[in-house]
């Protein structure tokens, strides 16, 4: 239950008492809301505050008006995360790409570690159908990119930390360009695929310092393509 709101900003009020039930659990990913009538009537305010306020929560991506059935709260994290460093990087870095790779060499080689420690069985049958998926479209960079798309996110699931999923999903879009660019580059697809599978077989082998380097490796890897693939541009 909501408590009423008086004088200022009545819809900041608003949005501020439903982030603070969806940080503390009282609601969550995929709870209705009440109607726009009864959150009127619940907050002692006009239908006009808080639909401003629904309009607030809309943009911040925590709720989503779904016609028909009504407004839900969403997970809108990486989403929002994804426009953002996407709008960065249009804006102009200069070292874009080179940018991505440094972020990914300080976050994937430990994924992969604890991937290796943490996955469930589910994660590795992903992993291996993934992997399966990328040998069998070596000469579709697109299917193929949608496949190593699919490994490196299952390694993210495979954490159990889910604000590691959220990171690693907020540069899908930038990840999707750097491997286009990489598809383009003479055998590169090929060494990808094979630091894939050494990736895959030391999270098989539950071996944390294994994957790491293997990761590591796929990433020095990737460095050194993107360099080439620079040239073409």
């Amino acid at each position: 239950m909501y408590t009423r709101v008086h004088s200022g900003r009545l819809y900041q009020q608003i949005v501020e008492q439903i982030e603070r039930r969806v940080l503390n659990g009282d609601i969550r990913h995929g709870d209705r809301l009440p109607t726009e009538r009864e959150l009127a009537e619940q907050f002692g305010v006009s239908r006009t505050a808080v639909r401003e306020a629904m309009k607030a929560l809309a943009q911040k991506g925590l709720i989503q008006v779904r016609p028909g059935r009504g407004t839900f709260v969403i997970d809108g994290t990486s989403q929002a995360m994804r426009h953002s460093l996407s709008l960065m990087m249009m804006l102009g870095q200069a070292d874009a790409i080179g940018s991505l790779v440094e972020v990914r060499e300080i976050l994937e080689p430990e994924i992969a570690a604890r991937a290796a420690l943490r996955a469930t069985d589910a994660d590795i049958a992903t992993l291996r159908d993934a992997v399966a998926a990328m040998d069998a479209t070596l000469d579709d960079p697109d299917m193929f990119i949608a496949a190593d798309h699919a490994f490196h996110r299952t390694l993210a699931e495979g954490t159990q930390n889910l604000i590691i999923l959220n990171l690693i999903d907020s540069i899908v879009n930038l990840l999707q360009e750097q491997r286009k660019r990489i598809s383009l580059v003479r055998g590169g697809i090929e060494r990808g695929q094979y630091h894939h599978k050494q990736i895959l077989e030391a999270v098989v082998r539950r071996d944390p310092g294994a994957a790491r380097e293997a990761m590591l490796a796929h990433l020095h890897q990737i460095r050194a393509d993107s360099a080439s693939a620079a040239q073409h541009y």
